[in-house]
């Protein structure tokens, strides 16, 4: 049997755990975004998190970890303390890098608490305005062409942007080279400087280039067009029935966060979602916000890395 001092010990540990909850945050919270200044997620991510530190009265402080297709934010966060104070705001990378690499320094599912989603929004099928393509249909009959000439760029190795290529190269039946950049503004420099044929590029990250004429539209991956493309068809219109892809954003915590706190930080992700300066600012970016509880968010996300794991075998991707 127990000892009163160890009974009251345990006692107060649960009751400290709603407190701490309640309370949070009483000091800045830092939050890891996986990808670069410019690039889709850290555009939807400092939206949010701005408006999160006005909320809380506390600063909430960015830090952009890049690298293998967000797997080194991942990890960081992975390993931090499960108090709240460490966040992790990724694209849907983080449902895609279990396909992609074989040794991962952390377990999606099991070492992260899957807390809100903010937003998706389509990618965008952009060429050089110099290039012959005008059309997808056009694109492809050159694509088919030349087997294995064509680069497809991505935002690196387990990003969105190279799930979505690999789920076009299967529809289209093309034979096309996946070249991994680090970020949108680095396949950007190289798509305007002719050393890379085309990008399946964030529409947020995008369209500032697109409406300087700087790069050509081909279509949009969503299943609708995009409000601000509104002339851009989607690819399913362009010939592949049923073809779908968005880019979505979420935050995540280590795991073992106490539920309060998990339902808390969802609560308040999911305000700053729905205010409305936040929204329409992620709208103008071509965004749709989510609204989800943890526990529909962690079945979106289970959902989501089996959808990864079955694209990427059909299309022959071995874990690397």
């Amino acid at each position: 049997m127990k000892s009163f001092p160890a009974l009251f010990a345990v006692g107060l540990f649960a009751f400290s755990i709603p407190v701490a909850g309640q309370n949070y945050p009483t000091k800045p919270v830092h939050v890891v975004i996986t990808f670069g200044p410019g690039t889709a997620t850290d555009i939807v991510g400092r939206v949010v998190t701005q408006k999160l530190s006005e909320f809380w009265g506390q600063p909430v402080i960015v830090d952009n970890r890049v690298g293998a297709g967000g797997a080194i934010g991942s990890a960081a966060v992975a390993k931090a303390p499960p108090d709240g104070y460490t966040l992790l705001l990724n694209s849907s990378s983080h449902t895609i890098n279990p396909a992609i690499y074989a040794k991962l320094p952390y377990d999606t599912l099991k070492d992260f608490v899957d807390i809100a989603p903010i937003a998706g929004q389509p990618n965008v099928l952009v060429v050089n305005p110099g290039s012959g393509p005008k059309t997808l249909a056009q694109f492809v009959a050159d694509a088919k062409a030349r087997p294995g000439k064509i680069n497809f760029a991505s935002a690196g190795t387990g990003s969105g942007t190279h799930l979505n290529l690999e789920k076009f190269k299967l529809a289209a039946g093309i034979d096309a080279t996946h070249i991994p950049y680090k970020g949108s503004p680095e396949v950007f420099t190289d798509i305007l400087g002719g050393r890379v044929d085309c990008y399946f590029a964030p529409i947020s990250a995008a369209m500032t280039l697109i409406k300087g004429g700087k790069l050509r539209p081909l279509a949009v991956s969503s299943a609708s067009r995009s409000s601000l493309l509104p002339d851009v068809p989607t690819v399913a219109e362009s010939g592949y029935p049923g073809f779908q892809f968005t880019l979505w954003f979420g935050v995540w915590g280590p795991a073992r966060m106490a539920n309060e706190l998990v339902e808390r930080l969802n609560r308040e992700v999911s305000r700053a979602v729905a205010a409305p300066d936040v929204k329409k600012s992620l709208a103008d970016q071509g965004n749709e916000t989510m609204s989800m509880t943890p526990a529909e968010f962690a079945k979106f996300v289970r959902s989501e890395v089996e959808d990864v794991m079955r694209v990427t075998k059909a299309a022959g991707i071995k874990p690397q």
